[in-house]
């Protein structure tokens, strides 16, 4: 609760963070909104007045953001892309978190062969590389929304393990949970209640910034063509407009979409920028 109201009250104080937040917050918006600011079915094709298919018209007040090859209506799409891009995005970053923080977690906390299996394992994941293996992985498993999130779990939890664990094996050097230790509590109850409330202003950081990578990811998938196929995103959106060979001709279907990517990957750094110094206060004083 302290750490809650200390961050909103130096986000306040801190204009990238409130810029960031307020993107995100207009992101949300959208997304719970999206059906009724949708003006028409994303997929639905639109005809003119002589039953000609309106094919890559551009931006105009019936079609805000223009027409794609299909006659498809640009703005429909991307406004419902943005509940694909918040889900990837906020549910595969508390995923990554969650895992990391608590491997991170028990490697420190335990050290010795436990820390020294968890921490190769970790070396070995960190020489993965990243998009092939997400490629290889949802090539295999199949399209899909959930195939993609299940990708950027498995190989970015890396990134929170290891920062987490350098937490760890200072914070539990320190005299209050070697006290608790010779009180008699369990290996769970220091971990969780002793040392976990120390490291989870960092872990809020990782969501913050794990939230743009897996925005990021999802839409470089989409744009390969191993989305959704049924799901409208701002990566297929891409996808479509490339495939076309339309991106040098319809500018109204190729730029949205990734201005929508880059703003919403963007309020993922600045608030996981204002969080790292409401968790670290020597960057406060730079």
């Amino acid at each position: 609760m302290k750490f809650s109201t200390k961050l909103f009250g130096f986000i306040k104080k801190d204009t990238a963070g409130a810029i960031g937040i307020c993107i995100f917050i207009f992101f949300v918006i959208v997304a719970l909104f999206a059906p009724l600011i949708s003006p028409y079915d994303p997929g639905a094709m639109h005809f003119d007045e002589t039953g000609a298919l309106m094919r890559i018209h551009p931006p105009s007040f019936q079609h805000l953001f223009g027409t794609t090859w299909m006659g498809r209506d640009v703005f429909s799409q991307v406004v419902m892309g943005t509940r694909i891009a918040l889900f990837v995005g906020i549910l595969s970053a508390v995923c990554v978190v969650f895992i990391g923080t608590n491997i991170g977690l028990i490697a420190g906390y335990y050290g010795g062969r436990i820390d020294n299996i968890i921490m190769r394992i970790v070396d070995i994941i960190y020489g993965i590389p990243f998009l092939p293996f997400a490629l290889i992985l949802v090539a295999v498993m199949g399209p899909g929304i959930s195939n993609i999130i299940i990708a950027i779990i498995l190989i970015t939890w890396r990134n929170t393990a290891r920062v987490i664990r350098a937490q760890v094996l200072t914070i539990k050097q320190r005299a209050y949970v070697e006290a608790a230790r010779i009180s008699g509590a369990s290996n769970f109850r220091i971990m969780y209640k002793h040392i976990a409330p120390n490291v989870i202003p960092l872990s809020l950081v990782y969501i913050a910034l794990s939230m743009g990578t897996g925005i990021m990811t999802e839409a470089s998938l989409s744009f390969l063509g191993y989305g959704a196929p049924e799901v409208p995103s701002w990566g297929k959106i891409l996808f479509e407009c490339y495939n076309s060979q339309a991106m040098f001709i319809a500018w109204w279907w190729m730029i949205p979409p990734g201005i929508a990517i880059t703003l919403l990957v963007l309020s993922g750094f600045l608030v996981g920028r204002s969080y790292e110094e409401v968790a670290n206060p020597r960057l406060r004083e730079r």
